[in-house]
């Protein structure tokens, strides 16, 4: 089941730090501090691998309303999807430990927005996630220009380099639709 309650809540801090000015700059890291509960947890009574990437959406909402970008969200009607992912699982994260998990944009291209996550458990990365993300308009992904104008950042740049147009180029030979 979604985290509903944990969200309401994450959207609440959010806007309320925003407000009291702790806002954040595109090229700022979010941070924000969860505690792995019963519902997180896996028969091997660590969080479960398809709880993590829900539990992301918490810092890219976060990450969103402190930009600024969530504001743009709700008055131009706009709508956030992920287009792929990928992720790497390193170090168990047990139940009720705190992590912390950060979010930050690794890159941002004509049509996307690479975001990358992590949680921290004691100051040490448990997993990370590099996440294609475009804002949409009417069931469209729109142009990222689009979205910098309306936040004020039409001269920000930051192309994919490295690892990040590597895992580009490298999804871009992935057959779509699935051989089967």
């Amino acid at each position: 089941m979604y985290p509903f309650f944990r969200y309401a809540k994450s959207i609440t801090k959010a806007v309320i730090a925003n407000r009291k000015g702790d806002q954040l700059d595109l090229a700022d890291t979010s941070e924000i501090e969860i505690r792995c509960s019963l519902t997180d947890i896996d028969n091997f009574l660590e969080m479960n691998n398809g709880r993590v990437l829900t539990l992301f959406d918490l810092g890219r909402t976060d990450f969103a309303i402190r930009t600024g970008l969530g504001k743009q969200l709700l008055h131009k009607r706009w709508g956030l999807v992920v287009a792929g992912s990928t992720v790497q699982y390193r170090k168990r994260i047990r139940a009720f430990d705190r992590v912390t998990i950060k979010t930050h944009v690794a890159a941002i291209d004509e049509r996307w927005i690479y975001v990358e996550q992590s949680m921290w458990v004691k100051g040490k990365p448990c997993s990370s996630a590099l996440l294609r993300t475009g804002v949409t308009s009417k069931g469209r992904v729109i142009e990222t220009q689009e979205v910098l104008d309306a936040m004020g950042k039409s001269d920000w740049n930051m192309p994919p380099t490295g690892y990040v147009a590597e895992w580009i180029e490298s999804d871009n030979d992935r057959p779509w639709p699935p051989l089967g």
